[in-house]
């Protein structure tokens, strides 16, 4: 059939539909205006014309004519359009030609791979909110989406989505038309599929080559899935707007949590419309400011307006009814928008940021083990390193990961309250300081601030923290695990007397002389408030924070590197490589510092037996599937025996009970827990510390200005220690509160088997020897049992002496004790030699403060003392000569004999009274008590022989009487009496002793009671 037979074929079509026409009743409407027009006179002549068939001949040569051009131009239209369409096939052959074949797998990846906000959850598994991220997404399946809301979507999005293919070519060609001509008002011309296509596959670039991909992807990808699949992963990638707190939102389940505070099976039909009319203009429409909170009445119009046109779209689509579309219309659907919110970053910003540091650090290393790179290969290079660092910093805001932290959620809620409200911190300081940037001195205000956290001592479980006073989401700094700080004295147990105890070179009864002294490397230092406490043992320097019996010990063992043996393997990760061989590092003066959390978990390994588990606060990580990648293994490692930890722990207790921590027993709420700790202090106090442990949990807490200026703060009605410990009680008493059995058990230490109870000698530490026994000073501690001391104490001799020809010689059995010194007790030379002491300008500065008079019977003599080699001859020894009298002062020449050791004196009323001894002397001079009376003297020697009487001098106005003279008996009665006194003197010192004794032990424990108050 060719193109004129065509033609007449739809001509007689038309007439066909011409003589149907004429049947309908309105035809006949139409003949009689017919005939009424035909009365008219200029259609008669028309008639007139047309019936002479003049037209009639003419348009049948135009009608050829007509037809012939016609056909021409079909002709050329066809050929036209088959030219165009190849043009344009070849055209999309070409746009597409770099587009590789999918197959099902790669896509189900591609549209499945959006972009998921990665959640936090306190350890009680309670929601605390999402990670800081650019945009926030929660996946959900189809089934758990609203019908209403899906419905609203299709009607709003693509109205032919369960009908096309992937694409609606009239909507294509629209738009393309639109396109080209920069239509004003364009429609949208891609379906669901489309932008699932260009989202998750392609990007949003605008091109005839994305566009014309996207078409030919979008058709494929409806070969291989169902409309549900598509569905769901378009309302899982679209974007929504913001929430109440003005974080970016994408996918429906966030949207419908983050605008109206539901699940999105939950929503009805305005909320629904209101929803799925936000994708259009997400910014725009969103009720919410950029910055959290609900906007003006003006601002929500254009996201209520939508709305409406939403719901009317779906009445048109038959969606909806009537009613239902007005019942919508009327419903105040502003009352449901969330109220402003806190986002997780603004409620708990040390926590949000600290977990999400540590979440990414395990993902690093989980992406690197897949790729077969260890931690070690990354730590090697760098550029490996910072490479992983990025895909899991990616990975986390992108993967939808469920990060389970340890943190307890009431406690935490309870320190963070506690640390904003305390109202001991101090002052703050006004300063300049240098800005980092421009180098110049800057004017600025500070807080003392703080960090704090508390960790369970067997797993390393980290159940909160204080990470500074600062909510500022802003400030990311953390201060209970960031900041590097001196610990000040907190570092004695850890560095220097535990690792001693393990050693064996110490133990808690072992006497440290806390006496000036000068270490290698010419390094001295002082007490804290100066002074020295003389020998003392080592748990009572430890408890009483002394410095120098701190170093003293650290000088001990510093040469084998306690910090790789001991340090190291508790955490720490700031102590330099040779940092060890700084003395003054046992005291806590470290380069670098260290943070409170490698401070309270090295003190946790004492409270785990010394076992050291280190801390965590990522207790598993599970993927959207809720798969693990990573669940938390205590890997325990040994530091220290049982035996150490607990002879550590007992000193500690003492710290609270009588040292430097004693303030706390007015403060701790549960009085009964078994609390053990240490103060500390850094120099020129910058840093204030207190750490805490008991048989479950550890918990520290440091003070300090940014700046590290001192703290101190004479106008404070609590010392800077004080406060410190007061803040660790206000912590301890709140977690106590919420959760006793953990934090205040009613368990004690347990004591190892191998700890035994011994008594030792308090001047050597050695087993008491007769003589320490005899000198008041043995005392009892415990010892680990592979350490008790197996030597009898030889730091005391037989110390009565007496001076002999101007030196000190021992005394004999018969020498008279009126002339010995020392008490019959002396220091052994060879162990004063042996510790030093003998270097010391006075050995008096060995004794303690306390129990003192026991340490007094030491005699202390100024030159060495020498054993006796002095003969009996028997014989009296020679008389003192040239006897004086000056005032109340006699003198007289010393004898002739050479083991004299003394001189007795004697007094008679006159010439003729008989002489009564009235004093003894070493000397060759002595003030007698009363001028008027007669004198002589008598000199003794070793073995207790008098000479007889010297010449006879008178003092004042003696007059004679009738007094009998001096004879042998009466010497002979004067030496049993001086026997007799000086054995009473000596009774009555041994009681005055014991009455000191017991007085020094109450000016002991007022020295204690005093201490309660006092700093280290």
């Amino acid at each position: 059939m060719d193109f004129k037979q065509l033609f007449r074929k739809y001509i007689d079509k038309m007439k066909s539909v011409w003589g149907s026409f004429k049947s309908y009743p309105y035809a006949e409407k139409t003949r009689s205006l017919w005939r009424s027009l035909k009365s008219y006179p200029y259609v008669k002549k028309a008639m007139s014309i047309w019936g002479t068939g003049k037209i009639q001949r003419s348009s049948r040569i135009s009608y050829d004519v007509i037809w012939s051009v016609l056909l021409f131009f079909i002709v050329i239209a066809v050929i036209g359009g088959f030219f165009a369409g190849g043009v344009g096939a070849g055209y999309f052959a070409s746009l597409v030609k770099d587009e590789p074949v999918r197959d099902y797998e790669s896509m189900e990846k591609d549209i499945y791979n959006y972009e998921e906000t990665s959640s936090l959850y306190f350890a009680d598994e309670k929601y605390i909110g999402d990670i800081r991220s650019d945009i926030y997404r929660e996946e959900v399946s189809l089934e758990n989406v609203s019908d209403v809301l899906k419905d609203a979507v299709i009607a709003t999005e693509d109205e032919y989505f369960s009908e096309h293919k992937g694409i609606v070519p009239k909507a294509i060609v629209r738009a393309l038309v639109q396109q080209v001509t920069n239509s004003g008002t364009q429609s949208g011309g891609s379906t669901l599929t489309q932008q699932l296509v260009k989202n998750q596959i392609l990007t949003n670039e605008v091109s005839f080559e994305r566009k014309a991909k996207e078409i030919l992807i979008a058709m494929r990808l409806e070969r291989f899935f169902e409309k549900d699949e598509i569905l769901e992963a378009y309302l899982n990638i679209v974007a929504y707007g913001r929430d109440a707190s003005g974080g970016n939102i994408a996918g429906i389940q966030t949207a419908a949590q983050g605008v109206f505070g539901i699940d999105a099976s939950e929503v009805n039909l305005a909320q629904a419309a209101y929803l799925a009319g936000l994708p259009q203009s997400p910014t725009y429409y969103t009720p919410f400011k950029n910055n959290g909170g609900l906007k003006g009445e003006k601002g929500l119009e254009p996201g209520l307006n939508r709305m409406k046109s939403v719901l009317n779209r779906m009445y048109e689509s038959d969606y909806i009814t009537k009613a239902q579309y007005d019942e919508a219309l009327d419903y105040d659907l502003t009352a449901d928008f969330s109220k402003e919110s806190q986002s997780p970053v603004e409620k708990y910003p040390h926590l949000t940021y600290e977990a999400q540091k540590r979440a990414s650090d395990i993902i690093m290393e989980h992406l690197a083990e897949e790729d077969g790179y260890s931690m070690e290969d990354l730590n090697k290079n760098d550029a490996l390193k910072e490479e992983y660092n990025i895909l899991a910093d990616r990975a986390l805001r992108q993967n939808g990961y469920n990060i389970h932290t340890t943190i307890d959620q009431k406690t935490h809620d309870k320190f963070r309250e506690i640390t904003q409200n305390y109202e001991y911190y101090g002052p703050d300081w006004t300063g300049y300081v240098e800005d980092p940037e421009t180098g110049e001195k800057v004017e600025t205000t500070q807080q003392i601030q703080t960090g704090g956290i508390l960790i369970e001592n067997t797993s390393g479980r980290i159940i909160s923290f204080v990470g500074g006073r600062d909510s500022n989401p802003e400030n990311q700094f953390n201060y209970a695990t960031q900041a590097k700080r001196s610990n000040g004295s907190t570092m004695k147990p850890i560095l220097a007397y535990a690792p001693a105890f393990e050693k064996g070179i110490i133990q808690p009864g072992t006497p440290i002389a806390d006496v000036p002294k000068t270490f290698a490397g010419g390094y001295t230092l002082s007490n804290y408030g100066g002074g020295y406490h003389g020998i003392v043992s080592a748990r009572k320097a430890l408890y009483n924070s002394y410095n120098i019996p701190a170093v003293d010990v650290y000088s001990r063992i510093y040469d084998q590197d306690p910090v790789s043996e001991f340090l190291e393997p508790m955490g720490f990760t700031t102590i330099g490589d040779k940092e060890y061989a700084n003395l003054s590092l046992s005291i806590g003066a470290a380069t670098n510092g260290v943070t409170v959390e490698e401070n309270v978990n090295a003190f946790s390994t004492l409270g785990n037996n010394g076992q050291f588990s280190d801390g965590y606060m990522i207790e598993k990580i599970t993927d959207q599937d809720g798969n693990v990648i990573f669940e938390h293994e205590p890997d325990p490692v040994t530091v220290f025996s049982p035996e150490t930890s607990y002879l550590t722990l007992d000193i500690m207790r003492d710290v609270l009970d009588q040292g430097t921590g004693a303030y706390l027993n007015s403060q701790i709420k549960y009085s009964g827990v078994d609390w053990a700790g240490k103060t500390g202090t850094s120099q020129e106090y910058k840093d204030a510390w207190f750490v805490g442990v008991n048989p479950n949990v550890s918990m520290g807490v440091w003070l300090g200005y940014d700046e590290g200026k001192s703290i101190q703060c004479p106008s404070c009605s609590l010392s800077y220690s004080q406060r410190t410990q007061k803040l660790w009680a206000e912590l301890v008493n709140a977690a106590s509160d919420i959760n006793p059995e953990l934090v205040a058990p009613d368990k004690s230490f347990d004591r190892p088997d191998g700890i035994v109870s011994r008594s030792y000698c308090a001047v050597s530490g050695k087993l008491p020897s007769d003589l320490c026994e005899q000198a008041g000073l043995v005392k009892t501690d415990l010892f680990n049992e592979k350490y008790v001391p197996t030597e009898e104490d030889d730091s005391l001799i037989k110390g009565s002496y007496v001076k002999v020809d101007g030196k000190a010689v021992t005394a004999d059995e018969k020498t008279p004790k009126e002339f010995v010194e020392g008490d019959g007790l002396r220091f052994n030379p060879e162990f004063l030699k042996r510790n030093d002491y003998d270097k010391l300008s006075d050995l008096s500065i060995l004794f303690p403060r306390t129990n003192r008079e026991a340490w007094e019977k030491i005699g202390v003599p100024q030159s060495d003392v020498i054993s006796a080699d002095i003969q009996d001859d028997g014989e009296k020894p020679a008389a003192p000569e040239s006897i004086s009298a000056s005032g109340s002062e006699l003198s007289w020449n010393n004898s002739d004999s050479s083991d004299v050791v003394g001189y007795r004196i004697f007094r008679a009323n006159n010439p003729d009274g008989s002489f009564n001894l009235i004093g003894s002397t070493t000397g060759t001079s002595f003030t007698v008590p009363d001028s008027d009376a007669i004198y002589h003297v008598k000199a003794v020697d070793y073995f207790g022989l008098e000479s007889s009487a010297s010449n006879e001098t008178a003092i004042g106005d003696a007059s004679n009487s009738d007094g009998e003279e001096e004879s042998g008996g009466d010497n002979a009665d004067s030496d049993d009496s001086n026997s007799d006194d000086n054995n009473g003197n000596h009774d009555d010192d041994g009681d005055n002793n014991d009455d000191n004794n017991d007085d020094n032990a109450n000016d002991d424990k007022d020295s204690e009671n005093k201490n309660k108050n006092s700093e280290d």
